[in-house]
């Protein structure tokens, strides 16, 4: 413990590091001092050579045709953005730091002062940090930095009328949301588009789910054999890449000429009181629908029949020899042990199937193109919202900013329903 310095003035020292470093320097800490002053040095010189022009560019998105690429200023303003708004974190926390070192002369306690003094203090208290400051950092400019992007080109124009350079871009606020939820033509679209979408993700995972947990159940029973080659089988659908399988059901379940209206209806025929035509799978969206529904539950019962398999191994038979005491049916056993145990290990994994399943894009491209037919505004009768976005981008009258829009929809959809089913389902709750 250090004498208290009854001289120092905390508010002087606050204020003067409003130049980052010079707060610092009061404090004794050189080192410190240099280094901060020398990051507003660095962030001055960047912002005078080209950054403030960058976020100016962000505002007017460019005024001269051919000259400024609108798209590029976006980008670049995006980026400086983030640049200043974590420069603005560094100046609060210059600012704390001054004042808190001041705080602990005050008061007689010890400070680092030298260079090694302070790389040694940040060894060992900022370990934490030192390490998770790389992770955060490609956080920002890998994930928060195309969010931004995205976000912005939500508000504006791009679209296939505003191309860069030939045109420019202009800011038009909330005007894509608007046509999205009461303009006719995208209103009647987006909820028929939109309708489909919650369809297909409850159907599809439900499924796969309700496959998964059932084969594992009943290979986990003591009476059945042969569980390993069983296990094999039922891991066929996840050893084969999911795009093969998709496109090997898109010939299968083809009209003409797929196995289903080939083979498998006319084999059906021959059994007693069974008399089924053959069905227009690819070309009425009815049947289309049902059969990208009936392959997602191939496709993804195996990932939950493996997971399922493991919480089942975990659970004690005492439960249920104390169950069957109690004169409890095999399906009391199955709802009061099996499925709540499985629901308190799987709900989160569960969640995340729904939620991948909203964003399933292979499954509704591969098959049929999002087609047969066609809702309007560019949307075929099975798209879901995600392929919706893949065509207003890869048309011949491409809708960047309406993509977006559509694509922060999705988000908060998502983000929304996650957080929702998590804090109900208390999914990140560590029991003791």
């Amino acid at each position: 413990m250090q004498e208290k310095d009854t001289s120092v003035n905390i508010k002087k020292v606050t204020l003067r590091s409003l130049i980052p470093g010079l707060g610092q320097f009061s404090n004794g800490q050189a080192f410190k001092g240099i280094v901060f002053l020398a990051i507003f040095i660095g962030f001055v010189i960047q912002m005078a050579l080209g950054g403030f022009q960058s976020l100016v560019g962000l505002v007017t998105l460019g005024s001269v045709p051919m000259e400024d690429h609108s798209l590029f200023m976006l980008i670049q303003g995006t980026l400086q953005l983030i640049v200043t708004l974590l420069f603005c974190l560094f100046y609060g926390l210059n600012l704390l730091d001054a004042k808190r070192v001041a705080t602990m002369r005050k008061e007689g306690k010890k400070i680092n002062r030298t260079m090694k003094e302070v790389i040694h203090n940040i060894g060992d208290e900022g370990f934490p940090y030192l390490l998770t400051l790389p992770a955060y950092l490609l956080m920002i400019f890998t994930i928060i930095f195309p969010v931004l992007v995205t976000l912005f080109t939500a508000f504006t124009n791009y679209d296939f009328k505003h191309i860069p350079p030939a045109s420019l871009i202009d800011w038009v606020g909330a005007k894509n949301f608007f046509s999205i939820f009461f303009l006719s033509s995208y209103r009647n679209t987006f909820l028929s588009v939109f309708t489909w979408t919650v369809i297909w993700t409850l159907c599809a995972t439900t499924l796969q789910i309700t496959l998964g947990v059932f084969t594992a159940v009943i290979a986990h029973q003591k009476f059945i054999k042969f569980k390993r080659i069983f296990g094999i089988i039922f891991l066929l659908p996840w050893a084969v890449p999911a795009f093969i399988t998709i496109m090997s059901f898109s010939n299968i379940f083809n009209d003409s000429v797929g196995a289903i209206n080939t083979q498998v209806i006319p084999f059906l025929n021959h059994l007693p009181l069974i008399d089924i035509g053959a069905i227009s799978w690819k070309t009425d969206p009815n049947w289309t629908k049902v059969a990208i529904i009936l392959i997602q539950g191939w496709l993804g019962f195996p990932y939950i029949y493996v997971m399922v398999t493991g919480i089942l191994q975990s659970i004690s038979e005492d439960l249920y020899e104390a169950a069957k005491i109690d004169g409890a049916n095999a399906w009391q056993r199955f709802s009061s042990i099996t499925l709540p145990a499985i629901f308190l290990v799987a709900a989160p994994t569960f969640i995340t199937q729904y939620t991948g399943n909203f964003n399933n894009f292979s499954m509704i491209y591969l098959f049929n193109n999002g087609g047969p037919g066609s809702v309007g505004g560019g949307a075929g009768s099975t798209d879901i919202l995600i392929s919706w976005i893949y065509k207003l981008t890869t048309g011949t009258s491409p809708q960047y900013s309406m993509a977006s829009a559509i694509t922060l929809i999705i988000s908060i959809i998502v983000i929304s329903v996650s957080l929702f089913v998590f804090k109900k389902t208390n999914a990140f709750k560590m029991e003791d």
